[in-house]
């Protein structure tokens, strides 16, 4: 096995975490579940990696096992993230992204995939002593893809999971009861701030770094993927939503370009950001619940420009 410090050694934060880890690979005692828990993209998958491939490390053929692992090209290693349905086809939700695909239903771990998993759990290892499988944003599964995910984890096989999740609050109580959980901490402000420093920042952010770190949640991951979708909505859509349009022509104008300038994704980033935003500058619970309202319809599918605009009428 690999020296445990060497294992883990770039990673400056998440310390408890990393202690647990190495815990049990140093006493021989690895889990057949954990969750790793905490706010999106601050290192869970990072860590998971090396802690998998500490356990990797024992196998028959250790050579280049830390690449093998991260491009998934190991053969004891099942990779599973949320997917779309398109045309009857399982859409990886990175794959999505990199083929800019649009899409108003949110991705979720299936069924399907679940029982993928388990004929997998169920084979015998090809190199190492463990089958590893690393399930991503597992909060994202369906009433039937939980049902059979806790029926994978009560069978006892020679594997290791690894549940990662920002909204453990959505998995059953009878899946994390059958976990042990690892938890994994926000990053501080500050070095979000050195994040930002570092960046090109365009005229709109110099005034919303508190609903930016909010929005964030102490996470590099969500900084660098909210400063995109900044400079993604033109400075048009800024103006008019931090004054609010007092007449219903504009409001229904100001409907009208969100739609047609704004993905679903973006157009809820915005009504979040809109929530903070009311609420530090004004503290205006009026607008921030009928701002909920509205992220509510957009989610149901709703035609989105007519419940732009009957939000933002409502607000005049």
């Amino acid at each position: 096995m690999k020296d445990l410090k060497e294992l883990f050694k770039e990673f400056k934060y998440q310390k408890l975490a990393i202690e647990l880890l190495s815990s049990s690979l140093e006493q021989g005692r690895v889990a057949p579940t954990y969750l790793f828990k905490g706010p999106k993209g601050v290192l869970q998958k990072e860590i998971a990696f090396r802690f998998l491939e500490g356990i990797a490390d024992q196998s028959i053929n250790s050579k280049n096992i830390r690449n093998r692992l991260i491009s998934g090209n190991h053969p004891d290693l099942y990779l599973i993230e949320p997917t779309y349905l398109m045309q009857g086809n399982l859409i990886k939700q990175s794959d999505a992204k990199n083929e800019s695909f649009k899409n108003h239903i949110e991705p979720q771990i299936r069924v399907e995939q679940i029982k993928d998993l388990k004929v997998f759990l169920n084979k015998k290892p090809v190199e190492s002593t463990l089958s590893m499988a690393l399930l991503e944003d597992v909060d994202t599964l369906n009433e039937s893809a939980s049902n059979a995910l806790l029926k994978t984890i009560e069978e006892p096989t020679s594997s290791v999971l690894i549940l990662i999740s920002s909204r453990p609050e959505r998995l059953l109580d009878t899946i994390k009861s059958r976990c042990q959980i690892i938890p994994f901490k926000p990053f501080e402000n500050d070095l979000l701030n050195e994040i930002l420093i570092k960046t090109n920042i365009k005229k709109t952010l110099t005034n919303m770094h508190k609903e930016l770190f909010y929005l964030s949640n102490g996470s590099p991951y969500l900084l660098k993927q909210n400063l995109e979708i900044i400079d993604a909505i033109p400075e048009s859509i800024w103006f008019k939503v931090e004054r609010l349009p007092i007449k219903a022509l504009d409001a229904l104008l100001l409907a009208k370009e969100i739609t047609e300038k704004l993905t679903a994704e973006q157009q809820i980033w915005l009504i979040n950001w809109m929530q903070q935003y009311y609420w530090i500058k004004k503290t205006n619970s009026i607008i921030i619940k009928r701002l909920e309202q509205l992220k509510l319809h957009l989610k149901s599918y709703v035609n989105q420009k007519i419940a732009w605009e009957i939000a933002l009428i409502d607000l005049i």
